[in-house]
């Protein structure tokens, strides 16, 4: 083709009839059947994102209703004088007017005196104003006379991209039509289209990622498209339009969980850096991930697989890659990469953050979900539960040796604790008792406990006061960083209500929905550290703590003041009041 009489294809396939409109059918058949029943407004305001076909489908509805011979499916004929005049753009009939260039009052002024001079051809006059929310507000008060009270022949089109920059008395005077965003099979197809026009070979995988790129506009898909064929010569490949996009091919991502799968963070790692040797940044990387997961979350269930916005091919590889992953790891895997991604911009090792989070993904198969205030020495505990099965043992009783290591086992994560222990031969009655009759008694006994408690292990070996006031100080003395938890504890002291129910009274609600919000963790450490999984601690507020609150400004100075007659005496001297 020769250079000179090129034109692009956002141009070349700019839709001329309401027909060849991609993406925007009930707003064009809202169109059409107002012009077949001659039910026209005076204005109106066509509103949306760029490039989805505002200013087009103005430039069709104004040919349309001055065409002299109608189709039958409410098109225009484009050969009536008109429609003719139209396509030459010969048009006096057709006024546009930029607002971005052209928003003061001296230019709407000028527009409204045009208003006033009624067609000589054709029925209507008709002015598309584009990009209206550019008018400055005295533009848009010069123009409000004009726009509420037009000559009968006078038909004002509104066009802009910001809904909510134009004043609410434009907005009332008009009939507001919002465009929506062009789907990508949508944009898909009429590429294709263009592909057939063209003579050009394209693979339905490129349409797409070009389709994906342009983000809903049909415009930027059509540039776009130029682009990509510019350097194909002819022949569109997904290859060459990732390369020419910079788009990182989504085969990194199926690998990438591939990975996940098998808990492969070796290959997490070698991928990760297979992508940075090509030159995509890191945030864009995880960003991908984070879409590719959610595609993947999307294509686990038949109600939402239309939410895919890619081809059947692409779409039918997503369907099968999630049925290899649990929701739970899905949505675990999603706030991964949105924490990631969060906190990117903050790290001051970027690639470790993002390694970090790929090793993270990598363990989420086969794991189930922890709560999040669950310690790690209740799981420990829960995984030692099958100590009570037979292992290379002497002689003794199977109960007595096997109970014994369970208690020894818990002793150490408390460090700091007393030795002493009750007496050998009462704790091993305990123990030794059959694992039936503790596993009936333990809904009633652990009832009013934590829900964190074992219930694989059951314990019950004697402890006194004394022991658990040990524990307790253990705990406080080894977990520093949790504030609130340990300041509690050393201001409240279990208190003995019988063998395995104690209590603590704190200062506040708060204190109390804390500590019983944590007592998964804490508890937990003291049922460990005394062998007992009975133990159940209550916490209240303390009617003798609940006393000493601290005072307000007022309270104090009240309280000065009955006990100091001469700070009494200096505040009324100087005349002194508490704000």
């Amino acid at each position: 083709m020769d250079n000179n009489t090129y034109i692009v294809s956002a141009r070349k396939y700019r839709p001329s009839t309401f027909q060849t409109v991609v993406g925007q059918q009930a707003l064009t058949h809202t169109l059409k059947s107002a012009i077949a029943s001659g039910r026209l407004a005076h204005a109106y305001l066509f509103c949306g994102p760029r490039g989805v076909g505002k200013t087009t489908c103005a430039r069709i509805f104004a040919k349309t209703i001055n065409c002299e011979h109608p189709t039958a499916d409410g098109e225009a004929c484009n050969e009536c004088p008109s429609c003719r005049a139209f396509n030459e753009q010969v048009s006096f009939n057709i006024i546009e007017l930029d607002a971005a260039s052209n928003n003061g009052v001296d230019d709407i002024r000028d527009l409204t005196e045009q208003v006033r001079i009624p067609p000589q051809t054709g029925r209507y006059k008709v002015y598309i104003i584009d990009e209206v929310h550019m008018l400055s507000q005295a533009a848009f008060n010069a123009f409000l006379k004009t726009l509420e009270e037009p000559p009968e022949y006078a038909i004002f089109i509104l066009a802009t991209t910001e809904k909510q920059k134009v004043i609410p008395t434009i907005l009332s005077r008009c009939q507001i039509y919002d465009f929506a965003r062009i789907t990508v099979p949508d944009i898909a197809q009429q590429l294709r289209y263009v592909c057939q026009q063209e003579g050009i070979e394209a693979e339905d995988a490129a349409l797409n990622v070009i389709a994906q790129k342009a983000d809903g506009a049909m415009r930027d898909a059509l540039s776009i498209f130029d682009q990509v064929t510019a350097s194909s010569r002819g022949h569109i490949t997904y290859q060459s339009a990732i390369d020419n996009l910079n788009v990182l091919d989504y085969e990194y991502y199926f690998r990438l969980v591939d990975a996940f799968l098998g808990s492969d963070v070796p290959q997490a790692m070698l991928i990760y850096k297979e992508i940075r040797d090509n030159g995509f940044d890191s945030q864009f990387f995880v960003n991908g991930l984070a879409q590719h997961l959610r595609d993947l979350m999307v294509a686990s269930t038949p109600q939402t697989r239309i939410l895919l916005e890619m081809n059947d091919e692409a779409a039918q590889r997503y369907v099968q890659q999630a049925g290899q992953m649990t929701p739970a790891m899905l949505y675990r895997a999603l706030d991964l990469c949105n924490t990631c991604d969060l906190n990117y911009r903050n790290a001051s090792s970027k690639q470790l953050l993002v390694e970090l989070t790929l090793i993270k993904l990598c363990q989420l198969s086969g794991v189930a979900p922890q709560p999040a205030e669950a310690p790690a020495q209740p799981i420990k505990k829960i995984a030692a539960a099958p100590a009570p099965q037979p292992q290379p043992a002497p002689a003794p009783p199977t109960a007595t040796a096997t109970a014994k290591p369970v208690a020894r086992a818990a002793r150490p994560l408390m460090g700091g604790m007393p030795a002493p222990r009750p007496a050998a031969p009462a704790s091993t009655t305990r123990v030794a008792a059959p694992a039936a009759p503790a596993v009936k008694k333990q809904p009633a006994d652990t009832a009013p406990a934590a829900p964190a408690a074992p219930v694989t292990a059951t314990r019950h070996e004697a402890f006194t006061a004394e022991q658990l006031q040990a524990a307790w100080q253990a705990y406080i003395d080894q977990h520093p960083n949790e504030h609130i938890t340990v300041s509690t504890m050393r201001l409240a002291r279990p208190a003995r209500i019988n063998d395995t129910l104690y209590q603590i009274e704190v200062e506040s609600q708060g204190q109390v929905e804390h500590m019983e919000k944590t007592k998964g963790g804490w508890l937990n450490a003291m049922r460990d550290a005394v062998g007992n999984d009975m133990l159940a601690i209550d916490v209240k507020i303390g009617e003798k703590m609940s006393g000493h609150r601290i005072l307000t400004p007022r309270e104090v100075v009240n309280n000065i003041r009955e006990h100091n007659p001469n700070f009494n005496k200096f505040i009324q001297d100087f005349q002194l009041s508490l704000a």
